[in-house]
């Protein structure tokens, strides 16, 4: 069964007090996302292997430990999942990024793809699927769907805040993916936005309406 962490750093949670506030303009919350998903990175990545090397100090031989091999993609669901691509870089400079797009068709009310450019080789990839928001779910939920189908083996969902609903349909419909958040929030309202929130994470980060 899927874990769900949820982070409790201090750092995190000054930080996300900002994110969520109303006053707080674009280029600040930019930079703010880009700190925390930073941030995150250091939990997210916490259970990669390691392995043993032998390297020389300017004193004298050692065996000293890299990370073992583990190749990266980042997958950001477009638009808003383009806000923490580069605090994850800051940390995995050598991850290849994806991109995955998805818009509500408004009759059937399913995500749609009309967009997604990945890695060659995701199959032998740890694969973060990034996103802010992790509200109802379907967007998260449709875009594992499709790296699955193209052969993802190995898949964790990293969302800086969550509604309970949007946590539960994931683990439900992919109970082999993690999930990373920086806060669980209280539920959603009848719009399907998360509550207390911090609004549309799209159009803060880029100044849209």
């Amino acid at each position: 069964m899927a874990k769900v962490v949820v982070f409790d750093h201090p750092l995190i949670k000054h930080k996300l007090t900002f994110i969520r506030d109303k006053n707080t303009g674009s280029k600040e919350f930019r930079e703010l996302v880009t700190e925390v998903s930073m941030l995150m990175g250091y939990e997210v990545t916490r259970d990669f292997p390691l392995e043993e090397i032998e390297i020389e100090t300017p004193l004298t031989k050692m065996k000293s430990e890299v990370i073992s091999g583990k190749k990266v993609g980042l997958i950001p669901i477009l638009r808003a999942g383009l806000g923490m691509v580069d605090g994850m870089l800051n940390l995995l400079p050598a991850a290849r990024v994806g991109h995955i797009g998805l818009y509500r068709d408004p009759e059937t009310l399913k995500p749609v793809e009309y967009y997604c450019k990945l890695p060659q080789d995701i199959e032998e990839r740890e694969l973060i699927v990034l996103d802010p928001m992790l509200a109802t779910g379907g967007s998260a939920i449709a875009a594992i769907d499709f790296l699955k189908k193209r052969g993802a083996n190995s898949i964790r969902l990293v969302c800086l805040i969550a509604a309970p609903e949007g946590v539960n349909a994931v683990t439900e419909a992919h109970p082999d993916v993690d999930i990373y958040v920086a806060s669980l929030d209280e539920k959603l309202n009848d719009h399907a936005y998360i509550v207390p929130g911090l609004g549309d994470a799209g159009d803060r980060l880029f100044g849209t309406k």
